[in-house]
């Protein structure tokens, strides 16, 4: 490869004959993401012995390749005017029922509609003591779980917050609907989480290797083939307690990453979990006095259980 002010220029092997351009590129400069290849495909940055060309060009070997590299536009977090229930609010920190299916801030592919765009046009400015696309942010909830969730407004508050987080003093509980019924009215699953080596986009909890987690639950309903549960993650893995349930037979509903099934006979579709973060408990960054806050179950979850109760009534 050549790389001179402005390109790059590469030799296409005979053994590469057969491969889409893109998919070439993206093997052979694994540091640009295929995406940002095809974009410069589209605007003729890549050119092919001289010629520009489509992303769906099979290469047939030995062909030249010169790339003109340009960088992308850089994340913002941008102010947008998305409706937020909140739950507290002071000088430091914010706690908002976010709603199931809102991302909390940008990323790959997801520009608008999170949190933090909400927050920015409620709140003007948020602490900046992570990355600037997360302002404010100390945690997360997955985009299809509902729930309370802290926001630093300083960066006093925020490295106090995350502090808490750390050193594991913050109280979580959720509210999760699984599949089955647990056999015992409380337990304790304790096993390392890392990421499935064969499905990157989740977490599995069946590995030998990974970071400790620990997930504490209790019984708080049956149904008929279901289980209501109360559930206390004592450390804050990604995907955790969906990965936990998963691992001991007991996936949560709306959760088809993780086992569950995409829909179930004879009760309404959910578009989502059934995991509610219903309650944090933490001490103030400022006056240190300890908080304690809820998120009611949303509607949609309650007329679950209620459709639930009636199908096992009319058994």
């Amino acid at each position: 490869m050549q790389q001179g002010h402005s390109s790059i220029v590469c030799q296409a092997l005979p053994s590469h004959a057969g491969l889409r351009l893109d998919k070439y590129l993206q093997e052979r400069f694994p540091e640009f993401s295929r995406t940002r290849i095809q974009q410069w495909i589209r605007a003729g940055r890549v050119r092919v012995n001289g010629a520009a060309t489509e992303a769906a060009y099979r290469l047939k070997g030995g062909e030249s390749i010169e790339i003109e590299p340009v960088a992308p536009p850089p994340l913002r977090a941008e102010p947008e005017p998305i409706p937020l229930r909140i739950l507290y609010e002071d000088d430091h920190v914010i706690a908002v029922d976010k709603p199931a299916g809102m991302v909390v801030h940008a990323g790959a592919g997801r520009r608008t509609g999170t949190l933090v765009n909400a927050l920015l046009a409620r709140y003007g400015s948020l602490s900046q003591a992570a990355d600037p696309l997360r302002p404010g942010i100390v945690h997360r909830l997955d985009r299809l779980t509902s729930g309370v969730i802290l926001v630093a407004r300083n960066d006093a508050a925020h490295q106090r917050l995350a502090a808490q987080f750390a050193a594991r003093e913050i109280e979580k509980t959720y509210l999760a609907l699984v599949h089955r019924e647990v056999r015992d009215e409380h337990g304790l699953i304790v096993a390392p989480i890392a990421r499935d080596p064969h499905r990157r986009t989740r977490m599995s909890a069946r590995v030998r290797q990974g970071r400790e987690a620990a997930t504490e639950f209790r019984v708080l309903s049956r149904f008929p083939g279901f289980t209501y549960l109360e559930v206390h993650p004592k450390t804050g893995r990604t995907h955790q307690i969906r990965a936990h349930l998963a691992a001991v037979g007991h996936p949560v509903v709306g959760d088809p990453a993780y086992g569950a099934p995409r829909r179930v006979e004879g009760m309404p579709p959910l578009d989502r979990y059934f995991l509610h973060a219903h309650r944090i408990g933490f001490r103030h960054p400022a006056s240190g006095e300890w908080l304690t806050i809820e998120s009611p179950l949303p509607a949609e979850l309650q007329e679950w259980l209620r459709a639930l109760e009636r199908r096992g009534e009319s058994r």
